[in-house]
């Protein structure tokens, strides 16, 4: 939840601190039918398996004596492992199977860590340099989103974070971990699951908002915002306090944040078909909860034709538009 006396003048609401959105119970389990964690155990072995009907660790360890397509120490090793992933499952250990699993793969654990799953974004004024840093971050967890502005509630995104054992990002193995540690001193060492990878194998490119336009994700009022003018808006913001830039830029920052679990549901059921298993274990495609900032079309434009037109975009914004 947003902090801060200064920002509970600007906005007297604020952000709310639970949406009763998706309660995550008894989602379909991709990991339960995986087979390449375990050492030894490649792609065609794991096929091999499926197609001997071995679909899933239950069926494994069902079966007394399993027909399978390795044999000796190799098959022993293999039914000791799943014995170990029942286990670790149970004790909801992610990085055990981070560990094992490469980051390609780390789509297969996704459902089973929901609940301690956060989608994070963040803003910042630059791209990295000594002097640059965090202006505005969010965190959604499938029901609460929670904003963090720098010089108001920074403090606490430690504490807030530090709950989750998967972060979700786009770009953020290149930009927002490394930005964060450097800025703000975390370790920021939770499981990262990197949609940028994960959808690009895909075929999915052109940046966060591409991927959201080939997958029908519209931005609405927020069109043609993009992270540079994220910086431009912070700029209004500081120069002039207007709490409507402020409020522009959290909701672009929550679209953002908000947007990564539909894409991360998304690569995950495009995933899930490539294998035999698309008809049970597809994940449905919860609508987001209502943000609740909204952007100010006049303002955006207006900053628009400044910058087209050369001038600074940070000088005082028109007064009839406050």
């Amino acid at each position: 939840m947003v902090a801060g006396s200064k920002l509970r003048r600007a906005r007297p609401q604020a952000v709310p601190a639970a949406f009763n959105g998706p309660v995550f119970l008894a989602e379909p389990s991709m990991l339960k039918n995986t087979f390449v964690h375990v050492p030894g155990i490649g792609d065609r072995t794991e096929q091999s398996l499926w197609n001997l009907g071995i679909h899933s660790w239950e069926i494994l360890l069902a079966d007394s004596s399993p027909r399978l397509p390795i044999a000796g120490k190799r098959a022993s090793e293999l039914i000791r492992h799943i014995d170990e992933s029942v286990l670790r499952l149970e004790e909801g250990d992610v990085r055990y199977f981070a560990g094992l699993l490469t980051p390609g793969l780390y789509w297969r654990f996704f459902p089973d860590f929901m609940r301690k799953t956060a989608y994070l974004d963040i803003e910042t004024t630059g791209l990295g340099s000594p002097d640059d840093h965090v202006t505005a971050l969010t965190v959604y967890d499938g029901t609460s989103i929670r904003c963090f502005v720098h010089g108001e509630n920074m403090d606490s995104f430690a504490e807030e974070i530090d709950r989750f054992d998967v972060i979700v990002t786009y770009n953020g193995k290149c930009f927002d971990i490394p930005f964060l540690r450097h800025c703000l001193g975390l370790p920021m060492d939770q499981v990262h699951i990197d949609l940028r990878y994960i959808l690009a194998a895909l075929g999915y490119r052109g940046g966060l908002k591409g991927c959201e336009r080939r997958l029908g994700i519209a931005r609405d009022e927020l069109e043609g915002v993009d992270g540079f003018f994220a910086v431009l808006l912070w700029d209004e913001y500081v120069r002039n306090r207007n709490p409507r830039a402020l409020e522009t830029l959290l909701a672009y920052n929550i679209a953002d944040t908000v947007n990564l679990e539909r894409l991360m549901v998304e690569a995950y059921n495009i995933k899930v078909a490539q294998t035999p298993f698309s008809g049970s274990l597809a994940l449905q495609i919860h609508p987001p909860p209502p943000s609740p900032f909204s952007a100010d079309t006049a303002l955006i434009e207006h900053i628009r034709q400044k910058w087209v037109h050369g001038l600074n975009p940070g000088d005082s914004f028109l007064p009839s538009l406050r």
